[in-house]
């Protein structure tokens, strides 16, 4: 059943079928063979692969030899999953949570340490990992207070696979006091490693020379998910014109073209970014709506944007990465629900990064204003200080699972 869902899902991503007995722990590719012991980090998703990249450089810094193996269970983790990996590196899809997928798993790749990013905790995962003695490192760990009613639930399952971690590396305090009131041993707080991640120069450069192209201003609304686009276009649509550009990125690439149809359909002209290559066309200068249809291009849209809207935190999703627009100077407006990034958005809001509105149209009429206010300018510098303040966590990261593997240290 969970490989024809994969099936499906593959007719508009067709990477969901390739490799498909990966997932159950069988592999067409021998696993790469150095002298260096192997490294598993296991990055879920498109946000865990760009949060586990600058610990990744970390990590080669501290172990020299190390040969990384990274895992991804989505389509967008793959896709950005692939700027992290050197010719000796091997890359898998994460295997089902069964016995026997996670034996052979284990059994191929026999890494000297795992490194599980933020949230994902695999009861079978672990028992094996135990039984083969491989220490294992729950990194960037986060668990907030809705996450952690729910695993209450699961405690059966979930207090055992905790208690497997050698170490448990968490973003802020409160990440760690849940943790440990969950059962959690070994818990320290490290920070949180997306503030260590630097926008690419190329991308941040592309965006500014975008925004010289424009003739007005501009507002972006970052990671949108399904339940926001609509009353985000009903709001635009009251705005008094002329209204800024409005830039609408979707979370996930399935619903870019439902997205683009949604505002096609509204009257407003809108444009997909996959129109064009490098440099807008005119006829995208004068559209009321860009659609954002592309993968690992927010730093350029954050450059491009006088302002911009956190997708997932104006429906009870939790938020998005928060991070990557202050460290673009962009000021961000978010929702009510944050509460996947409790800490630092509170941080952000305390810095002058970042305001909190109570809906999308309230967030709307906000940016619409903030774009003409010349105290946007301090919302820039703030937003850049307010990442810089708090980078570092990668480097702590990194040698606490060094110490694990000592002699990893050691030359060829």
């Amino acid at each position: 059943m969970y490989l024809a869902r994969l099936w499906w899902r593959g007719r508009k991503e067709p990477v969901y079928r390739k490799r498909l007995g990966e997932r159950l722990g069988y592999y067409e590719l021998p696993p790469r063979r150095g002298k260096g012991g192997v490294v598993w980090v296991h990055a879920v998703s498109y946000g865990e692969n760009k949060a586990a990249a600058p610990l990744v450089e970390a990590l080669r810094r501290e172990i020299p030899n190390m040969r990384l193996l990274l895992t991804c269970s989505t389509a967008t983790g793959v896709q950005a999953g692939l700027d992290i990996l050197k010719p000796e590196d091997d890359h898998a899809w994460f295997p089902y949570d069964t016995p026997g997928a996670v034996r052979r798993f284990l059994k191929r790749y026999r890494p000297a340490v795992g490194v599980i990013m933020e949230t994902e905790v695999w009861p079978n995962v672990m028992a094996r990992a135990q039984a083969l003695q491989i220490p294992m490192v729950l990194a960037n760990a986060r668990l907030s207070a809705r996450s952690q009613r729910k695993g209450r639930r699961f405690a059966r399952l979930l207090v055992p696979a905790l208690l497997g971690f050698t170490r448990i590396l968490a973003q802020t305090a409160r990440d760690a006091q849940r943790l440990r009131e969950m059962g959690a041993r070994a818990v320290e707080v490290c920070g949180n490693t997306k503030f260590d991640a630097t926008p690419p120069a190329k991308l941040l450069a592309r965006g500014l020379e975008w925004r010289q192209q424009l003739p007005r201003s501009v507002v972006l609304m970052a990671s949108s998910r399904e339940g926001e686009e609509a009353p985000l276009l009903e709001a635009w649509q009251g705005l008094a014109e002329p209204r800024p550009l409005l830039i609408v990125v979707p979370r996930h690439p399935q619903r870019f073209d439902e997205v683009a149809d949604l505002f096609e359909r509204s009257g407003l002209k809108t444009m997909r970014r996959s129109e064009w290559t490098d440099r807008p066309p005119p006829e995208a200068t004068q559209a009321d709506v860009w659609i954002g249809d592309s993968m690992g291009e927010m730093p350029l849209y954050y450059a491009t944007s006088d302002v911009a809207l956190l997708g997932g935190s104006f429906e009870p999703l939790g938020g998005q990465n928060l991070i990557e627009a202050a460290a673009c100077g962009c000021p961000l407006l978010m929702g009510p629900h944050t509460f996947n990034f409790e800490e630092a958005a509170q941080l952000a809001i305390e810095a002058g990064a970042a305001a909190r509105m109570k809906d999308i149209g309230s967030a709307a009429r906000r940016a619409a204003a903030l774009v003409k206010d010349e105290r946007r300018n301090e919302w820039v510098e703030q937003a850049l200080a307010f990442a810089a303040a708090h980078r570092g966590a990668n480097e702590r990261m990194a040698q606490r699972i060094a110490l694990l593997l000592t002699g990893l240290h050691q030359g060829p």
